[in-house]
């Protein structure tokens, strides 16, 4: 076999390199031509055939051909093909250059990967008012939040392995309008079963984003400029958590943007949250449509005249923006690494399609960095374990404070009186109540105990938090209320009606007197996270990935210690704010890291086992933090602390990955 034959080239044979280029951007091969029947070298020619290897008999010390040499020799084969390939790619991405190409791609992806981020914290800020406003019992709810980091774990390691076999760019495409589709359609929907199924499928399509967007971004960027951009891309996620908190702050809280058609249907201000939150992913599925798919793909399967297309098109893209459209892109030579579907059948030729299938799995999972999946996943369950405890604890603050605040009263009897106005944070035990009149007032946290109401008249009554425990209502009239059993715990009603009764659950977000507060928490929280964004940028590439994980998990941890001292709300939400500014140098780390230890034929399927493990591991978290809330500070405290830092000190044992090439 013919080395020529593993290569895709031109009939110069060669990649020439920059050097090609004169100052008037031809060559003597081109010069006298007529423009029409001028090939420019580089220019697209197909893969020609080599006519002397196919005549010429075989020689003496000619190698074997695969069928007669063992799987080690194949795999060594491929692996040296691979390692050329790859140093030949990195000079092509030199060539083609930095520029608006790739900027272009920057702020498609960056667009789904905000999609990413916002899907995080739309599930936390709809999951009351939508649990509320379907009638959700105690018993049911809290499976919001789990059904759809159900539905991204599944779909990271779907949707990545699936990159890896159909291409990033038509699998972002497919996951993305996946996502964006069943998000809108989930605001429309009444029942709450169909809304968790409809918000599980999005969390599955969106699930895909992160493994297939740093890897298809990585692979059109130069060794020395991979780390940066790669942070940089880091930050649409915040933007994401930004735009969620932002919108939540303004649109949630407002009752009046609402509608509804009759009775059974009900279009609340948290269904026009939704629609607005699958806005960027709308704008990215639109922006995919104009790209291309990754060249280094297309070269890893084996489709190497489309490469050199995309790649050419890289090049000229980057020439034309800098003013020097006349740069001919000289590339006319590509290493061709055997493919792994041949492998596949190479050494199960005598099997059955089982022993196939094992293969591919092994195949496909070798290589699997467990340490960085161990790593990933501490990461992640501390950080949305914390997240999740640093707004509960500051609530469970609040509602101590409000709680303090309650007024008694005890054995008092009210007669033939008019309540129109609103009573709040109240307990009344042992009161009678005798012909009063209850018209277009609120209970908010009100809870009447061992009372009895006899012949009252309520009339445009709403509750909020208010219960009547072993109650008795003798006589009583009810019109358009939403006084119901749920609130009647334990209560005898003797000879009473009920008019017009408010059917379903009523929002009343405005009454929420934390609601506010909570999006508040969350987008301070997240804009702490802009400087550590920029620093890890700016230093990822001069002091290196390892050095930059490390010393942010253990910074991260420490900061986490000092909550110990946490007592008041202020504190809490400073300690937040650094904790998030110290950790998202980890994350973007991290990132930059797997990116690069994974080959192109398992960065996909790998980031993607790592990013489900991360989804896994906030589920656990989130419960592990929140069922803590209202006890101890001691175990959470002292939990992250230390495994913040262990983790710390065991990211700075990775192989270093600074100076690779992507393989």
């Amino acid at each position: 076999m013919d080395e020529d034959d593993d290569y895709y080239s031109q009939p110069d044979g060669n990649y020439t390199g920059d050097h090609a280029n004169d100052e008037e951007g031809s060559s003597d091969a081109t010069e006298g031509h007529d423009d029409e029947d001028e090939i420019y070298e580089g220019e697209y020619q197909g893969i020609p055939l080599d006519a002397k290897a196919r005549d010429e008999p075989v020689a003496l010390g000619q190698p074997l051909a695969d069928g007669l040499k063992d799987r080690r020799e194949l795999e060594n084969e491929r692996q040296a093909d691979e390692e050329e390939l790859a140093q030949q790619y990195e000079l092509i991405i030199q060539e083609c250059g930095h520029g608006r190409f790739q900027w272009q791609l920057f702020f498609t992806l960056g667009l789904a990967l905000m999609s990413d981020g916002v899907e995080v914290f739309v599930v936390g800020f709809v999951l009351p008012s939508a649990e509320m406003d379907m009638c959700v019992p105690d018993s049911s709810s809290g499976w919001l939040g789990s059904i759809v980091y159900l539905g991204m774990m599944v779909g990271a390691f779907f949707w990545g392995g699936m990159a890896d076999k159909v291409g990033r760019r038509q699998c972002l495409l497919i996951c993305m309008s996946m996502n964006g589709f069943f998000a809108f359609l989930s605001s429309f929907v009444q029942g709450y079963g169909f809304f968790l199924f409809c918000r599980m499928i999005a969390g599955f399509g969106i699930g895909g984003a992160v493994p297939i967007v740093f890897s298809y971004f990585a692979e059109v960027l130069a060794r020395e400029k991979r780390g940066e951009h790669l942070s940089w891309l880091c930050m649409f996620w915040m933007i994401g958590e930004i735009y969620a908190s932002a919108m939540a702050w303004a649109v949630i809280p407002h009752y009046g943007w609402s509608f509804s058609m009759g009775s059974a249907y009900q279009f609340h201000s948290w269904r026009v949250f939704v629609v607005v939150c699958a806005l960027p992913c709308v704008c990215a599925v639109v922006a995919l449509t104009f790209m291309p798919e990754s060249p280094r793909f297309y070269l890893e399967v084996g489709k190497h005249d489309e490469a050199w297309m995309i790649l050419k098109q890289i090049h000229d893209t980057n020439m034309r923006a800098r003013g020097q459209p006349e740069k001919v892109f000289t590339v006319n030579r590509i290493k061709i690494p055997k493919q792994i579907d041949e492998f596949v059948e190479m050494q199960t030729e005598s099997g059955n399609l089982f022993s196939k299938v094992i293969f591919r799995i092994k195949t496909e999972l070798h290589g699997v960095r467990f340490m960085m999946c161990s790593l990933s996943s501490v990461i992640s369950s501390m950080y949305y374990g914390l997240s999740v405890w640093f707004p509960d604890v500051i609530k469970h603050l609040q509602a101590n404070e409000y709680a303090s605040k309650v007024q008694r009263h005890n054995n008092e009897r009210i007669e033939d009186f008019t309540f129109n106005f609103t009573l709040e944070n109240q307990i009344h035990t042992n009161s009678l109540f005798i012909n009063d009149r209850f018209i277009s007032m609120k209970f908010k946290s009100v809870t009447f105990i061992n009372s009895t109401f006899q012949s009252c008249f309520f009339e445009d009554v709403t509750s909020v938090g208010s219960f009547f425990r072993t109650c008795t209502f003798i006589e009583a009239v009810f019109y358009n209320t939403d006084i119901d059993d749920s609130k009647l715990i334990n209560t005898d009603v003797i000879n009473s009606t009920f008019y017009h009764n408010k059917t379903g659950c009523q929002m009343t977000f405005e009454d929420d007197y934390s609601a506010y507060w909570v999006y508040f928490v969350n987008f301070l929280g997240t804009l702490a996270v802009l400087p550590g964004n920029i620093v890890s940028a700016l230093l990822m590439d001069k002091i290196g990935r390892l050095s930059m994980l490390g010393f942010s998990m253990i910074l991260s941890g420490i900061s986490c210690f000092f909550l110990w001292f946490g007592t008041s709300e202020s504190m809490m939400l400073g300690m937040l704010c650094l904790y998030n500014g110290l950790s998202i140098s980890a994350w973007n780390s991290l990132d930059v890291v797997t990116v690069e230890l994974y080959p192109t034929d398992r960065r996909g399927t790998g980031f993607g086992f790592c990013n489900a493990l991360c989804k896994l591991a906030a589920v656990m978290g989130n419960l592990i933090f929140g069922s803590l809330v209202g006890i101890t500070k001691a175990i959470p405290i002292l939990l992250a602390s230390s495994v913040l830092v262990g983790g710390g000190l065991v990211g700075l044992r990775l192989p270093d990955t600074r100076s690779n090439v992507l393989m």
